[in-house]
């Protein structure tokens, strides 16, 4: 399965890679919709959105930075192996403008976050809507060590939530994340090809 997953990435193109993508998230929005009109009243659970409350910039940026540093630290330290996605994450950042990086990172954070943080955490908890989180990364599955990651990012998210009471510090927090990383990629995949470039003239 993971080989035929692995063949499947390989086969797309950059513009198809982001087609899916950003369709992705469309189809977390519209399920966000349907939930939101049929377990709440008048989509209540907008009101946990608060753009006016420090913990934004005092929790969420923060805490997005900090786990950023430790994924850092843990890509450094542990077998490439370990991070290994199928090379998608690095299809969709690493010949990306930082704008377009921004966008991205802007964007799924809010699909994300509104659908398993203010939808589905409300509903069933924190630590199933972790898994349900972690299990729509489909991609994770293959790697035990991405899928208990990401179990346990969304499982820190979930937390943060629940002590601020704010979607907005929670969208914050996976922007920064995802953002940061995405930046993290494109620069560190334009190192390598200049020094490959380099040795090359050599």
């Amino acid at each position: 399965m993971k080989k035929k997953y692995n063949e499947l990435i390989a086969s797309l193109t950059d513009k198809e890679l982001l087609y899916h993508l950003y369709l992705t998230q469309i189809i977390l929005l519209a399920i966000s919709f349907i939930l939101g009109f049929l377990l709440y009243d008048h989509f209540s659970y907008l009101n946990h959105i608060h753009l006016d409350d420090i913990d934004l910039v005092t929790i969420g940026i923060p805490a997005g930075v900090a786990v950023v540093i430790m994924d850092i630290g843990l890509m450094k330290w542990l077998p490439a192996s370990f991070y290994d996605d199928g090379g998608l994450n690095e299809r969709i950042f690493k010949n990306r403008h930082v704008i377009h990086i921004l966008v991205i990172a802007l964007f799924v954070a809010f699909s994300e976050e509104l659908l398993f943080r203010g939808i589905i955490q409300t509903k069933v908890g924190l630590i199933l809507a972790s898994i349900i989180f972690a299990i729509i990364h489909y991609r994770y599955l293959f790697n035990w060590f991405l899928f208990l990651n990401i179990v346990l990012l969304s499982f820190f998210i979930g937390l943060v939530y629940e002590c601020t009471g704010n979607l907005a510090v929670t969208i914050m927090m996976h922007f920064v994340i995802d953002f940061l990383l995405g930046m993290y990629i494109k620069f560190k995949r334009s190192t390598i090809d200049n020094e490959q470039e380099g040795e090359l003239r050599e």
